[in-house]
């Protein structure tokens, strides 16, 4: 009786994990959005090919870890 006890609890604990991680990753995903690429043709025009989508990418990640290095980092008052 005490093992399956045991047992159950075990399954509804796994149960609860299992509902919460589906629940937050649900609520994670969004919608991407297409990416256009600069200078390109009008949004009326085909989609950009997976490689402009990438070299974007790359581009905005580029311009984006430059931007965090350029920030001061604030100093601590140790007096």
């Amino acid at each position: 009786m005490r093992a399956l006890f045991g047992v159950l609890g075990l399954v509804l604990a796994l149960a609860i994990v299992g509902w919460l991680a589906r629940a937050q990753l649900a609520s994670t995903r969004q919608a991407v959005p297409a990416l256009s690429v600069p200078g390109a043709a009008p949004a009326s025009a085909p989609a950009a090919t997976v490689r402009e989508q990438s070299q974007q990418i790359q581009q905005q990640f580029k311009q984006s870890v430059e931007a965090a290095m350029q920030q001061a980092r604030p100093v601590p008052d140790d007096q």
